[in-house]
């Protein structure tokens, strides 16, 4: 049996399937009334599986006509990797969070099979040795070097 957080993230996906490449617009409310559950897993739903790191772009308007505007955005080999995934790092990344932004990448083809592997790699069992109070910060940098360097492979067509 499939647990609430699997059932949200189904019918959200099934609603951008609907919507094909544009974005749609939820209210929060509506559709706890829907599945039957509280607002707020809704949003836990949203900050852990609809997040830039696996491709999608939330924005949040609360107040009486809130809604939120889900979108989920296809890099694909012409796109700018730097002003998409890079503009939106943060100074730390968690393992986690690094496994699903190279997750995204080979979604997308911009790296391939090979290529995530040894960035899964790097970035997870790569730096375990270093102090963990670091590790993250660490990583977020790597992850930024690791992208930059995709960048410039890429705009040099290699």
């Amino acid at each position: 049996m499939r647990n609430l957080c699997d059932i949200i993230e189904a019918h959200i996906k099934g609603l951008l399937e609907g919507a094909g490449a544009g974005p749609i617009l939820i209210r929060r409310n509506t559709l706890a009334e829907k599945i039957g559950c509280a607002p707020s897993q809704i949003n836990y739903v949203l900050e852990t599986r609809f997040n830039i790191e696996r491709g999608y772009f939330v924005e949040s308007r609360r107040g009486g006509g809130g809604y939120v505007r889900i979108e989920r955005r296809r890099l694909g080999p012409d796109r700018d990797i730097i002003t998409v995934v890079f503009s939106k790092l943060p100074e730390t990344v968690s393992r986690a969070k690094a496994e699903d932004y190279v997750t995204l990448l080979e979604e997308e083809g911009l790296v391939t099979a090979r290529e995530a592997s040894m960035l899964r790699q790097a970035l997870g069992e790569g730096i375990s040795r270093v102090d963990p109070e670091y590790r993250d910060v660490i990583r977020a940098t790597l992850l930024r070097c690791m992208l930059l360097g995709l960048a410039k492979a890429q705009a040099s067509g290699v």
